[in-house]
């Protein structure tokens, strides 16, 4: 009797070991507890990290690159990588600031997010359906961007963005900034349609065996211009919360966010050549590269090491990550 009860008992739930080998060995779990022990240190580090208003500055930071690091996400799913969100973001910032006097605020920002997507289309249908690599088309695009940033805006800045734009940002849902919710919101969408619709898992396969994917029947080509599609709206988008918390559109906006919203993306645990990662450690990855930045800032650490120490400890965030992977998969 002894004996059953023994063996019911083993049966009723798995060992407390293997139930922890299996919740660490998640890729989210793993990038979740890294950003609590950078919390956690930076807290030690900062009598200000923890509080209630540097919290809500950290929300606040991690809007632009958050949303920008979504479409980065499906593009490096599809094992591509985009160079121009930055310019996009620009771009469509300048768009908008011209637009949004003569049209109005609701067509200004449609117009601003259409052309995002527009140059994203332009630049997935090069890549997927002409051939050419990721890298070149969106290092021209980037380029390109760049250089219409200054000739549409004149070299200036432009300032006339309507304050509703600026009411509508910081306006609060639930004691959350609009700005925030809406970083929310896209995410919560991001992972339904990755992770519960056939378009998702299409981009999965198209980064693990783009022909086995298509010899299953899959539209590989449709699915590999989605994701530079999204990536260019996305970007306008991030521009235009932008644009409405500092009133005003500059043709440097934008400058290196790819590189930010690319670190994010890796350091959430996405694989460049396609086919691993998740929304949910994106979202991880993007907190804790603004948590390092505000933890620097607070410490007093000069700007000219903060891009060496960020660097290293994205290295050593990547590094440690595979290791553990490794080690995992034996």
């Amino acid at each position: 009797m002894a004996a059953n009860e023994t063996i019911g008992t083993a049966y009723a739930s798995p060992p407390p070991r293997q139930a922890l080998k299996w919740l660490t060995a998640r890729l989210e779990v793993r990038m979740l507890l890294l950003a609590i022990l950078i919390a956690v240190t930076l807290s030690f580090a900062s009598p200000y990290f923890l509080t209630t208003i540097n919290v809500l500055n950290l929300l606040d930071q991690s809007v632009v690159v958050g949303i920008v690091a979504i479409g980065m996400t499906f593009v490096i799913l599809t094992g591509g990588i985009d160079l121009s969100v930055g310019a996009v973001a620009g771009l469509t910032g300048i768009i908008f600031g011209l637009v949004v006097p003569e049209l109005g605020l609701p067509v200004g920002a449609l117009v601003a997010i259409v052309a995002g997507g527009l140059i994203g289309l332009v630049s997935g249908v090069l890549i997927s359906y002409f051939g050419l690599a990721a890298f070149v088309v969106t290092l021209g695009m980037m380029s390109i961007g760049r250089s219409l940033c200054y000739i549409f805006s004149g070299g200036i800045s432009i300032s006339n963005i309507p304050e509703s734009l600026s009411d509508f940002v910081y306006t609060k849902v639930a004691f959350i900034p609009m700005n925030v919710f809406v970083l929310l919101v896209l995410y919560l969408l991001a992972y339904l349609y990755l992770g519960y619709t056939k378009g998702g898992r299409t981009i999965y396969a198209i980064g693990s065996n783009a022909e086995a994917a298509r010899t299953a029947g899959l539209n590989v080509v449709g699915y590999a211009i989605l994701p530079y599609v999204v990536s260019g709206a996305l970007s306008a988008v991030s521009a235009l919360l932008l644009a409405g918390k500092i009133l005003s559109v500059d043709p440097l906006a934008g400058n290196l966010l790819e590189l930010d919203a690319i670190a994010a993306v890796v350091i959430g645990g996405a694989s460049l050549f396609g086919g691993r990662g998740s929304i949910i450690g994106t979202l991880i990855g993007v907190f804790i590269m603004v948590m390092i930045r505000n933890g620097l800032n607070l410490m007093g650490v000069s700007p000219f090491w903060q891009g060496s120490a960020i660097g290293a400890i994205i290295i050593a965030a990547v590094l440690v990550e595979r290791l553990v992977s490794r080690r995992g998969a034996r």
